[in-house]
């Protein structure tokens, strides 16, 4: 079930996710992110699944809480904490552990969650060490599986050659690429997320996402000031692509 508050934002392909990751339990850190994605103007913010996150965030935002595991219970006892929607995924922090997520984990993942928790509004992301084809196929499964929003990844596998605006672009072709394909394939929104950056993001909305989700450019600052900053570019360059989206 989509969120009242982010169904219209689908709709209008102007959905903006500030991530500041699924294993950042680092409270004042999760505080900071979250007051940048109120404050810079994003649509909602997506912390880890974790009860006292939870309560941080609802300290210091209005926004709807996303919370994300890969593991139902942590989303149900998040969802019991007062998160309103939950994120199968966001698996970059554990490709460099060397784990990775099969298609079928990823289905059964979807099941478990969406029959512990029927009424949730059910992002799932799409694992991008699988092939693209296989990407496809995973996601019109989810769907059937009971998933709202399809996620995409890409960023931790690319490998710039360039610097700049070229780099930025080859840094999120992985994701734009499954945007595009996997949103010609399904019915349900497409989040684009992963290596996106202001230059980027317009890109992703004309590959047929209806919003893009950003952690790294955000979460990975120093400063509120700068986090804040770095938010309000993101949804200014969002804001402009969907302006001129046919």
């Amino acid at each position: 079930m989509l969120h009242p508050r982010l169904a219209a934002a689908f709709a209008q392909r102007s959905v903006l996710k500030i991530i500041s990751g699924l294993n950042n339990f680092d409270g004042d850190r999760v505080r900071a992110v979250v007051t940048a994605a109120e404050h810079g103007g994003a649509t909602l913010v997506d912390i880890a699944a974790d009860p006292d996150l939870v309560r941080i965030a609802q300290e210091v935002t209005t926004l709807p809480i996303c919370v994300s595991a890969v593991d139902p219970c942590l989303l149900v006892k998040a969802v019991a904490a007062g998160a309103d929607l939950v994120e199968i995924g966001n698996y970059d922090s554990f490709y460099a552990q060397g784990r990775v997520f099969s298609a079928t984990e990823v289905l059964e993942l979807t099941r478990q969650t969406r029959s512990l928790l029927p009424q949730i509004m059910l992002s799932v992301t799409v694992p991008h060490t699988l092939p693209l084809d296989e990407q496809v196929t995973l996601a019109e499964s989810l769907v059937e599986a009971g998933a709202d929003v399809i996620q995409t990844e890409g960023g931790t596998s690319s490998q710039p050659r360039h610097s700049g605006t070229l780099g930025l672009i080859e840094k999120a072709a992985p994701t734009l690429a499954a945007a595009y394909e996997i949103s010609q394939a399904v019915s349900i929104p497409v989040l684009c997320a992963s290596g996106l950056s202001a230059v980027t993001i317009p890109l992703a909305i004309a590959s047929g996402a209806a919003g893009v989700g950003v952690g790294s450019a955000v979460n990975q600052l120093n400063s509120e000031v700068a986090m804040i900053a770095s938010v309000r570019a993101l949804a200014d360059a969002l804001h402009r692509a969907v302006a001129v989206a046919p």
